[in-house]
């Protein structure tokens, strides 16, 4: 049995204090203490893990000038505060100690634009794909770019300066920041903008916060301007934490406080609001793909396509291209990148021409197509090929799988992962490729694998050497790699921050930019934070506060890690594989991850926040020298035993009672999730959160009581089928209020769905699918054989959506087969749900058993509901392994689509079909929507694929009434405001759960397409 885990590192009265006054005193956000909400924002995309001691939530500026007005109070005045945004560093430069203060839940609010005068103000929190899709209908964009863009907050942009593809052209987050809103400790909030230097001389004289800063950095920059013109490289890309090079223009006339808070890391004030310039979108967009024989031979050819005056030149290398393979994104680009004959593609080159004038950009591209059809001809440069993208959508979907590089590198094989600790230097464009050379050179003395990709036209490239940070000893090489990288950066003419900020890293500052100057930065520090209290050892301590920098070698997430055994880290592998990049946060309502993180806003609810919950669950069981997989190998031999229930009924009194049990958060947060298993396949590391949430959930039962609803749910396949024998009885006692009234209040149960009336063997009546028996169908011939259709029963549309089932034997018949019914066999979804995995295994045994017995009369066997059919694949495989054996269930349009492969195209008529997909379908056969359209189109109908996220149903998830206003709200998100636009009639969905989610919120559903295409045949 699992034992009680309470030692979860407690709380400081003073957080707490500070806390409770905040609330006294009017603070209308939320604030967070549990151990699971603290872990959560111990992590980002770096290596590093720091724990705070809380996390605040502030609605509004108000509330952020209510929290850094209280903290000046005498008694808070040992408390310090980190700003965060979306969550994404790669530099831990949000993590700390102490409370840190996440904007991106709440301060995500859209307040303003001016298109005559070309800005928008926005709080902090703001997404910057939101912002561009609230600026796409006005003819505008945000135009800084970076991988992260569908999750990372422009509060988190300006505090690291971000840049990505296109920064030559569109620049930096800074060039394109007009104004901030800040908050000072002390609650002091004034508003930046570019000002003539007499100006900001005149607020200098003020014996305000406001006057005492501008004084300071007007008099430094001043002062030490020929030095800092120096130091500062002459790179695209420079960060360096506050921008003195910048404060003033060239010509000394303007002053720009903005400058110095863009990059600042949150070392200086908390941003709250912003004024940004936007950019008019380019009327003419090209992308081509050129195709290389190695990787050197792209960086090197990437000089010339800058000179073609190309907007960005991304490179990607052999190792990230062979992982976008193995991914789900390469579905969507295959066609655009594809391989070239004899020839191995081992580097790319990703080119944009864009602009206004078509001619212009077309004659650009051809001319650039012209130089490489002459070096494929004559076999120079190591090009090898070329394709040219010319749609929006299809650029749009190469830069995806660009941007999913980073995730994807977390996917390599091995204990070793590509690691970001020196993976954004900037050269200048020039030295690159001789840089590159003695950075690989450097890294294959340490016999090491990475990966690579970058902006080759601004010099920054992303190298991530693979290793092992719970090795001890790989754990001193990654500081001793950073120290030789800082060397050779320095060696031609770069930096080791040239994209993602320092962070850690910031302990490089003072050899870089030397005493003189980083005493410069310090000084700045002191006139903002003097007490060093916002966000501490990052950039520089302030003047006169002698406090150490955060080093490169700090604790890490490994450092925790390895106090796991391997063989259960290797066996949890999804939630230890968990790298941060945070895909799970994507704000696009559309997208199939995560809806649980997507409604309430709360990372423990995220397939990274659930992660995060299993690792320290793991690393807490092994301080006790506890092993979970051995428990679970032994559970199939235990017996219930009046004793074992005596134990769980009192541990869960104790529950009640309020005895903590670090176990209790882990299962809040897993009994959010909808097991839509969409992160299985979108996240770029395949975390499965369904799967080691049911290990979890087993083995937490084996401590504490299962509600009765858990009973209900995994015995659904059971008592179904029983019922199903009197319909029209149940069907009058679920109808009655008292009924489920008593559903809800004792059970915890709403909605539940009414039983098929007719039942399936009613609609079929004498109809021969009901009539052959498995010894009948093994005496038929082999061309017998050829014209069966075995179908594949699931208990919820043979007992609740039945008319499907009948619908899909009538289509068989017209499609000139004979459909055999095969008798009902436990699937076993549900119980895998829930966490009964011993019984999951005995019910996938016994239907496989059955299924590979029937498999072998080589029928094709069909099911009709999406997540039941995959599970035969996914759940029974990793349940039974080996002995799963061979059978396999298709779904409706797999086996529709290879038999009318040779059926004629019919002239499109009619009004089209809109099918909404099961989220679970979508992500793990992606070319399902394909597949069907193209099925549709043979019958001469166009099927268009409506793109919307969960519909919040999930199997039984929607059913709960802990989840009801969540499920609902999952369904508000995306699915009923596309349904409101689109006649209902001619609207689909292959998912039961959808279904029926549609007709419980809508009063009348919609229908599977099988279904249409039958009406289609009639």
């Amino acid at each position: 049995m699992i034992p009680q885990i309470s030692q979860a590192p407690g709380l400081v009265q003073r957080v707490l204090d500070f806390l409770e006054a905040l609330k006294q005193n009017g603070f209308s956000g939320d604030t967070a203490t549990s151990y699971a909400d603290r872990l959560t924002m111990a992590t980002d995309n770096s290596i590093y893990q720091l724990l705070p001691d809380a996390v605040v939530f502030p609605r509004s500026t108000g509330d952020v000038a209510l929290l850094a007005r209280l903290a000046t109070e005498e008694r808070f005045k040992a408390l310090t505060f980190s700003p965060r945004g979306g969550g994404t560093g790669t530099n831990g430069q949000a993590l700390n100690t102490g409370i840190v203060v996440d904007m991106s839940r709440y301060m995500n609010r859209i307040l303003d634009i001016n298109v005559e005068q070309g800005w928008v103000r926005v709080e902090a929190g703001v997404i910057k794909d939101q912002l561009n899709q609230y600026l796409r209908p006005f003819g505008y964009f945000f135009s800084p770019e970076l991988s992260t863009s569908n999750r990372a907050t422009l509060g988190g942009m300006i505090n690291t300066d971000a840049s990505g593809q296109g920064s030559l052209v569109y620049g930096k987050t800074s060039d394109h920041v007009l104004g901030l809103r800040a908050v000072l400790l002390g609650g002091d909030m004034f508003d930046t903008r570019a000002m003539p230097v007499p100006l900001a001389e005149t607020i200098a004289q003020e014996d305000t916060p406001e006057g005492r800063i501008y004084d300071a950095v007007l008099n430094r920059c001043r002062e030490q301007r020929a030095l800092i013109l120096e130091k500062f490289p002459k790179l695209n890309r420079f960060l360096t934490g506050y921008d003195l090079r910048h404060v003033l223009s060239d010509d000394l006339q303007t002053f720009d406080l903005t400058r110095i808070l863009t990059g600042a890391e949150g070392t200086l004030a908390f941003i709250t609001e912003a004024r940004l310039n936007i950019t008019p979108l380019p009327k003419v967009r090209r992308l081509v793909n050129i195709k290389y024989d190695s990787f050197d031979s792209a960086l090197r050819n990437a000089p010339f396509m800058v000179e073609a005056k190309a907007l960005s030149v991304e490179t990607i290398d052999s190792k990230v291209l062979n992982l976008a393979r193995e991914d789900i994104v390469w579905h969507s680009v295959s066609e655009l990148i594809t391989n070239v004959p004899n020839k191995e593609m081992l580097g790319l080159n990703i080119v944009e021409f864009a602009g206004d004038d078509q001619a212009l950009i077309d004659g650009q591209m051809e001319k650039l197509c012209e130089r490489l059809d002459d070096l494929i001809a004559k076999q120079e440069a190591g090009v090898i090929g070329y394709q040219i993208c010319g749609d929006l959508s299809g650029i749009e979907r190469i830069y995806n799988m660009r941007k999913k590089a980073v995730g994807l590198l977390g996917n390599a094989k091995g204990q070793a992962k590509p690691l970001p600790f020196a993976e954004d230097t900037c050269v200048p464009p020039q030295h690159l490729a001789d840089y590159i050379t003695e950075f690989r050179q450097l890294l294959d003395s340490h016999n090491l694998s990475y990966g690579m990709f970058g902006h080759v036209d601004a010099g920054v490239l992303h190298v991530r050497p693979a290793l092992d940070m719970c090795d001890p000893q790989q754990e001193v090489l990654m500081k001793q790699i950073s120290d030789q990288v800082v060397a050779l950066t320095a060696k031609y003419g770069g930096l080791l921050w040239g994209e993602h900020g320092k962070g850690f890293r910031a302990e490089y500052s003072p050899a870089f930019f030397g005493e003189t100057l980083y005493d410069e930065l310090r000084r700045i520090k002191a006139a903002f934070d003097p007490l060093n209290r916002l966000n501490p050892g990052k950039i520089c301590p302030p003047l006169g506060v002698d406090e150490p920098m955060m080093k490169v070698d700090a604790v890490k997430r490994g450092t925790l890690d390895r106090r796991i055994p391997i063989d259960i880290r290797t066996s949890f592998r999804g939630a230890m594989e968990c790298n941060g990049n945070g895909l799970c946060f994507n704000f696009d309502v559309r997208s199939p991850m995560c809806p649980s993180m997507k409604i309430t806003g709360n990372r423990i609810h995220s397939p990274k926040g659930r992660a995060a919950l299993v690792r320290e669950w793991l690393r807490l069981l092994a301080e006790q020298g506890v092993d979970p997989v051995a428990l679970e190998q032994q559970l199939p031999q235990q017996r219930l035993s009046f004793r074992t229930l005596i134990e769980k009924t009192r541990n869960s009194w104790r529950v009640g009672k309020g005895e903590y049990d670090f176990s209790h958060e882990v299962k809040e947060a897993m009994s959010g999730c909808l097991a839509c298993k969409a992160c299985s396949t979108q996240c770029p590391i395949k975390i499965d959160v369904p799967s080691f949430r049911s290990r979890f959930l087993q083995l937490y039962h084996t401590r504490y009581l299962r509600p009765v609803r858990d009973y209900m749910v995994a015995g659904v396949e059971s008592y179904t089928p029983l019922m199903a024998k009197a319909p029209k009885v149940f069907n009058f006692f679920f109808k009655q209020p008292w009924m489920r009234e008593l559903s809800r209040s004792t059970i915890g149960m709403v909605d539940l769905p009414l039983l098929s009336s007719p039942t399936l063997r009613q609609q079929l009546s004498g109809h021969s699918a009901f009539t052959m028996t498995l010894e009948q169908l093994e005496a038929l011939s082999e061309a017998q054989r050829e014209r069966h259709v075995l179908i594949v029963q699931d208990p919820f549309t043979t007992y609740y959506d039945a008319q499907v089932v009948a619908d899909f034997v009538r289509l068989v018949d017209k499609l000139g087969y004979q459909p055999v019914l095969l008798p009902f066999s436990p699937n076993g979804k549900a119980q895998h749900i829930k966490g009964f995995l011993t019984r999951f295994a005995k019910t996938a045994r016994k239907t496989a058993d059955f299924l590979n017995r029937v498999a072998k009369l080589g029928m094709p066997m069909v099911g009709v509901d999406p997540a039941l059919v995959l599970c035969y694949r996914d759940e029974y495989q990793e349940i039974l392994g080996d002995t799963r054996g061979d059978f396999q269930v298709q779904l409706v349009h797999e086996w529709l689509q290879p038999l009318l492969a040779d059926r004629p195209e019919q002239p499109i008529a009619g009004e089209a079909w809109y099918l909404f997909g099961h989220c679970t379908e979508t992500t793990a056969l992606p070319a399902s929507t394909q597949q069907w359209a193209a099925i549709f189109a043979r019958f001469g109908a166009t099927l268009e694929n409506i793109s919307v996220g969960c519909c919040g149903m999930a199997g039984t998830y929607g059913h709960e009434a802990k989840n009801l206003q969540n499920s609902l709200g999952i369904y508000e998100l995306s699915w009923h405001q596309a349904l409101q636009s689109l006649p209902r009639q001619r609207c689909l969905a292959s998912g039961y759960s959808c279904r029926s989610q549609v007709k419980r919120i809508e009063g009348n559903g919609v229908r599977h397409p099988l279904q249409a295409l039958l009406e289609m045949m009639a």
